[in-house]
């Protein structure tokens, strides 16, 4: 009886000292992981809520109202795009005449030879469109790599530089690329020139902010080793910063690239030239062959550069 006294004694002494597992656990702080889904679920009623209120007003106002016969319109509108202008170079009569009112023929006109000059513009266009995307691209890169250093909360910039690079990129990613062009074109005039500052002035807030995050989620002690050396800042920045954040650099640039491409599309409409002219040129003539020929042009030339740059991001992350 007593060596079973001794061993109950002992373990029950023993148990707590040698059971650290069940010290670590129950002394652990909750966890607030319950949190999160009650939060996900408030902002989600809060969305909800948000978009409940447009539908509402916006029926209250009457402004949700369709047209007499959609379905109708629909149809025509989609057999009017399902003969783009370009199969015209092949299939278009080569003697399409115009008549007056009393029959006589006003012209002959060959509807592949036009078709195939209207596609040489295209192309033109087309080049226009890449060009303005291109330039625009990369000079809001430049504009945006200092201002999205200032703005970097671990890069300790003086705090009025902080602001205003914090200020001068959120009034740049508010204000819309159109916005931009109208106001440019009154500037610079018409043409590639109002494009291009419209894409960098509305793209560098997006390039600021991306740089600012990249930087901030930096191990700052690989940065702080290099100050310690008594590095410039400059050095800083070329041998500590710039080789850990490039491939988020490059990544964010081809993703802005591609999406200033779709963006410079539409600058023509405001007279900043490329295939938004052409746009604007047929949805006034009510030429919507020509229109299914520019779109198609459109989704080939994104989906192509999304291809690729894909591809290059896959290689660099």
């Amino acid at each position: 009886m007593k060596p079973r006294a001794t061993s109950a004694t002992t373990s029950s002494t023993t148990s707590p000292a040698s059971s650290p597992v069940g010290l670590d656990q129950s002394s652990k702080p909750p966890t607030n992981r319950a949190l999160v889904p009650g939060a996900l679920g408030w902002m989600l009623v809060g969305y909800v809520a948000i978009s409940a209120l447009c539908l509402f007003t916006l029926a209250n106002a009457g402004d949700l109202s369709l047209s007499r016969d959609p379905l109708q319109n629909l149809i025509k509108t989609v057999g009017e795009f399902s003969y783009p202008s370009f199969l015209d170079v092949w299939f278009g009569s080569t003697e399409l005449q115009y008549r007056a009112a009393d029959g006589r023929v006003l012209r002959t006109e060959n509807m592949q030879v036009r078709e195939l000059a209207f596609l040489n513009g295209l192309a033109r266009a087309t080049w226009t469109t890449f060009q303005i995307a291109t330039l625009g691209t990369l000079l809001a890169a430049l504009l945006g790599l200092p201002l999205g250093l200032a703005a970097a909360k671990n890069l300790h910039a003086p705090k009025p530089l902080a602001s205003l690079a914090r200020g001068i990129l959120d009034i740049s990613r508010a204000i819309h690329t159109l916005v931009f062009g109208l106001i440019l074109v009154g500037i610079v005039g018409l043409g590639p020139s109002a494009g291009i500052l419209a894409i960098a002035l509305h793209s560098m807030g997006t390039y600021g902010k991306f740089y600012a995050e990249s930087v901030e989620t930096l191990d700052m002690g690989a940065i702080e080793a290099v100050r310690a050396t008594g590095a410039t800042p400059s050095q800083v920045f070329f041998n500590a910063v710039l080789p850990a954040v490039m491939p988020q650099y490059v990544s964010s640039h081809l993703y802005i690239w591609e999406f200033n491409i779709r963006d410079s599309t539409i600058l023509g409409l405001i007279g900043a030239g490329g295939l938004g002219l052409l746009i604007s040129e047929s949805v006034s003539l009510f030429q919507w062959d020509r229109l299914a020929t520019i779109l198609l042009v459109v989704v080939v030339l994104v989906t192509t550069f999304d291809a690729m740059s894909r591809r290059i991001r896959q290689r660099l992350l």
